[in-house]
C-alpha cells in the first residue's frame, strides 16, 4: 500500500500549491487595492480623519480634470476590481472545497483497498474450495519414534535446586545431539531463572546448540545477548568466542576479528588463558591482521 499513500501525497501536493499560490497573490492584490481606497478616500474627504495618510500612489500625468469626476472614476474603478476580486475569491474557494472532496473519496477508495487486502493476507482467511468448503491443512508428519524415545530417555536430574537441573537436563539434550530440544529447553531456563548463575551456561550453550544445528544466525543473537545482558557471567568470554564463530559462518570476517579484539580487551585474563588456544583458532578462521 506504499504506493498509494506515494500517490496520494503528490496528489494533494499537486491540487494545494497552486490554490496556494493563487491565495497568496489575491492577499497581495487586495493589500495593494485597500492602499488605493485609502488614498481615494484622501482626496474625497480632505481635511476629515487624521487616521487617513500620505497617498502610497500618484496620478499619471495628463490634463487636469474636475476633481469630481476624477474621484467618483477612481472609486467606481476600484470597487469593479474589489468586486472581481471576490468573484475570483469564490471562485478559488468553490475548487478548494471541490478538491476537497476529491481528495475525500480518493481517502475513503484507498481505506477500503487497504482493508480488502488485510482481510485477503489475513491467516485466518481461507479460499474456498470448487465444493465451498475450507481448504484441508497438510497433515504433520508423524514424529520419529526412535527420537521420541531417545529424547525421553534423557532424565532431569531432581537436585533440589530448580534452575541447575533445567540447566543439566538442556546440557544433556544438546550433549546427546537433540539441538531442537536443547535449544527449547535451554532458552526456557536462561528466561525463567535469569538471575542464577547457571543463566549465563544455558544462554552459551543455547548458542552452540544454534551453531551446530546450521543455525548461525540465531546463534549469533544468543551469544550476543548473553555477553550484553550477563558481562560478568562466567560464559560471557566463551559467548564472545563462539559469536566470532558464528559471524565469520555468516560471511562477517571483519566484524568476526572486532568480537575477538573485544574479547581480548575486556576479558584479557581468561583470552590469555583458557580461551587462548580458541582465540588463535579463531583469528586464523577469520583471517584476522
Amino acid at each position: 500500500m506504499k504506493t498509494f499513500g506515494i500517490t496520494f501525497l503528490l496528489a494533494s501536493l499537486a491540487i494545494s500549491t497552486p490554490a496556494s499560490a493563487q491565495n497568496a497573490n489575491t492577499d497581495k492584490r487586495v493589500d495593494r487595492l485597500e492602499q488605493e481606497m485609502r488614498a481615494v478616500q484622501r482626496k474625497v474627504f480632505q481635511g476629515g480623519s487624521t487616521r487617513y495618510f500620505e497617498p502610497e500612489i500618484t496620478a499619471e500625468n495628463g490634463p487636469a480634470s474636475p476633481k469630481t469626476v476624477n474621484t467618483t472614476s477612481a472609486v467606481t474603478d476600484l470597487i469593479a476590481r474589489v468586486d472581481a476580486l471576490e468573484s475570483s475569491l469564490a471562485n478559488l474557494t468553490g475548487q478548494v472545497e471541490e478538491n476537497g472532496f476529491r481528495l475525500k473519496k480518493i481517502e475513503d477508495k484507498l481505506a477500503a483497498a487497504e482493508t480488502q487486502t488485510v482481510k485477503t493476507n489475513s491467516p485466518t482467511a481461507s479460499t474456498p474450495t470448487a465444493t465451498g468448503s475450507k481448504p484441508k491443512a497438510a497433515p504433520e508428519a508423524a514424529p520419529d519414534p526412535e527420537r521420541v524415545v531417545g529424547v525421553a530417555a534423557i532424565v532431569m536430574p531432581d537436585t533440589g535446586d530448580v534452575a541447575e537441573d533445567s540447566y543439566i537436563y538442556g546440557y544433556r539434550l544438546w550433549e546427546a545431539k537433540f539441538y531442537p530440544e536443547a535449544q527449547t529447553q535451554l532458552k526456557k531456563m536462561a528466561e525463567d531463572h535469569s538471575a542464577h548463575r547457571r543463566a549465563s551456561f544455558a544462554q552459551n550453550l543455547l548458542g552452540r546448540a544454534y551453531l551446530d544445528d546450521g543455525k548461525p544466525a540465531l546463534a549469533s543473537v544468543a551469544l550476543y545477548e548473553n555477553y550484553q545482558k550477563r558481562p560478568r557471567g562466567e560464559r560471557a568470554p566463551d559467548s564472545l568466542y563462539f559469536l566470532s564463530t558464528a559471524l565469520v559462518q555468516l560471511k562477517k570476517k571483519d566484524d568476526a576479528c572486532r568480537v575477538l579484539s573485544e574479547l581480548q580487551d575486556v576479558y584479557p585474563e581468561v583470552a590469555s588463558g583458557r580461551l587462548a588456544d580458541r582465540i588463535t583458532s579463531g583469528k586464523a578462521a577469520a583471517n584476522c591482521k
